[in-house]
């Protein structure tokens, strides 16, 4: 059984397939070598591929979104795994979906991104009650924010919603939110 640090972008283009269009990835076929390791390696090979070579790979859809799978037994998430297929190297910090939707894996959809940057492309929270990030109601007013740098700056009090969600959204443009910040 490989460990987790045996899995190199290398090995994972052997055993997979990143098919750019689509975003997915695919079972390779895997010559007899492969299976040397184990007793009767000719029909552990034949029924390996047959029953997984040229079908979709990491198809596994977890409940936070993303599409994960195993390599020998080591779990990967589908992102990280075309990462490291595309450009030989695995990430070296967060990879960020920059349409928000998780499990796009095309790679013109992933970048690699500080949990700062990462956090300025996120969708509305779900316990947020006003529908906007930064704005909430303070007695009989809207009160807006934003988030910067590890402190908080206070952007007003308004007298509507419409007023403070303004107020905030310019302030995405300003301290360089994702257009798309807040948003499903």
């Amino acid at each position: 059984m490989a460990k987790r640090s045996d899995i190199t972008p290398e090995l994972c283009s052997k055993l997979l397939r990143y098919e750019g269009e689509s975003g997915k990835l695919f079972w390779r076929f895997r010559s007899i070598e492969m299976f040397a390791d184990y007793s009767r390696p000719e029909m552990l090979h034949e029924s390996w591929n047959r029953r997984f070579s040229g079908k979709e790979a990491f198809t596994f859809l977890a409940k936070t979104g993303y599409r994960s799978g195993n390599i020998l037994c080591n779990g990967f998430l589908a992102h990280r795994v075309i990462w490291a297929i595309v450009f030989q190297r695995w990430p070296t910090d967060i990879l960020d979906h920059i349409n928000g939707i998780r499990c796009d894996n095309r790679i013109e959809n992933l970048r690699e991104a500080t949990k700062k940057i990462n956090g300025r492309n996120s969708k509305l929270h779900s316990n947020n009650t006003t529908g906007v990030n930064g704005v909430y109601r303070c007695r009989d007013r809207w009160t807006a924010q934003i988030n910067t740098d590890d402190k908080t700056i206070h952007l007003g009090v308004f007298d509507t919603l419409k007023s403070a969600t303004e107020a905030r959204l310019a302030a995405n443009e300003k301290y360089g939110y994702s257009p798309r910040h807040g948003r499903g």
